[in-house]
């Protein structure tokens, strides 16, 4: 079996490894090619490809140094490469991240077979979904679970648009300076950010802001 495991912190790459190697649900030893950023774990695959060797499995951390030079800037677009070159690798995500819009974007980017946030992760529920995604079923840790629940409660945030207004809000963007970035008519913008504070019962565009942050969804 070949795993793949990427992470931008080495200590982090070799206590998955350690902990692998003494699952007792693998049938062969595993073989482990470790890499601590895009464009390693992009040499990593093309050589794979190469010598006939594909990944059975690919433990990938969301937050690695991007890779510029064939477009890979997350370990979402990381995840994505793997899944396209192949197709029957199973994908695990880790993130350290537990904002609700920044977990939701990752699953409906690129819907992994196991997504967790790293504050879920012990040796015993490492092995557990490993398990799991390697069985075809999906894992989502408890952190990911109250983010997508979280989202499901505010069902506007499902929309793209919706998440784009929030976000460039949240930076500092005026409503009527989002036309030409979101694509959407100001009066477009005007009526989703009215529903919006509807959702969040609040009055004003700061307001939102300051809702969405404090509910973790930016």
């Amino acid at each position: 079996m070949n795993i793949l495991l990427v992470d931008d912190h080495p200590m982090t790459v070799e206590g998955f490894m350690n902990v692998l190697l003494k699952a007792d649900f693998l049938k062969e030893k595993p073989v482990f090619t470790k890499k601590h950023s895009c464009e390693g774990a992009y040499i990593a695959i093309t050589e794979a490809i190469q010598n006939g060797q594909l990944f059975d499995l690919a433990i990938i951390d969301q937050g690695l140094p991007s890779y510029p030079e064939q477009f890979l800037t997350s370990g979402s677009d990381l995840a994505l490469l793997t899944r396209k070159r192949m197709p029957d690798c199973k994908i695990i995500m880790v993130t350290a991240h537990s904002e609700v819009i920044t977990i939701y974007d990752i699953v409906k980017k690129v819907n992994p077979g196991g997504l967790i946030n790293k504050n879920d992760i012990n040796p015993d529920n490492l092995q557990l979904i490993v398990s799991e995604v390697m069985q075809g079923n999906q894992y989502h840790s408890l952190t990911v679970k109250n983010c997508i629940n979280e989202i499901w409660k505010k069902e506007l945030m499902f929309d793209d648009f919706n998440r784009q207004i929030l976000s460039y809000l949240s930076i500092g963007f005026k409503v009527k300076e989002l036309e030409d970035v979101v694509h959407l008519s100001t009066s477009a913008v005007q009526k989703r950010v009215i529903r919006m504070k509807t959702a969040f019962e609040v009055t004003d565009d700061s307001g939102l802001v300051k809702e969405a942050i404090k509910q973790g969804f930016i």
